[in-house]
């Protein structure tokens, strides 16, 4: 996945909370903006453009402690392997789910990335 113009709507962008620019994921990574634009053409994160005119951004909960949290690269192949648009990605990830509890990117940072990942697998069957 890579970063896409995507109108994302309210309720995703709701969803998701915070985000980063480029430059602000690379310090909150501690890299170049031009290795997070790398990692998001290798699918190891995700970028949308929020708004017209604006540069692709990164949500704020797919870095944790100066790192990618684990998991996220595998479980965005896993999605769009089902078939996942860009936004449908970002809902299921950032969608509270009481049996989890809390949403996947939040057990995720939680290292709880298994139960995600299978989830995600069996989205794809």
């Amino acid at each position: 996945m890579t970063s896409t113009h995507v109108d994302i709507d309210e309720q995703i962008d709701a969803l998701v909370g915070d985000w980063y620019t480029l430059a602000a994921a690379g310090e909150a990574l501690g890299v170049t903006a031009s290795r997070v634009k790398q990692w998001v053409k290798e699918g190891k994160l995700l970028a949308v453009y929020r708004r017209t005119g604006g540069g692709p951004q990164v949500p704020a909960g797919f870095i944790a402690d100066r790192e990618i949290i684990k998991g996220l690269a595998g479980t965005l192949t896993l999605l769009q392997d089902a078939g996942f648009d860009t936004a449908e990605t970002l809902r299921w990830l950032f969608t509270e789910d009481d049996s989890l509890p809390g949403s996947p990117v939040q057990a995720m940072r939680e290292n709880r990335g298994t139960e995600i990942r299978r989830r995600a697998q069996a989205l794809a069957l």
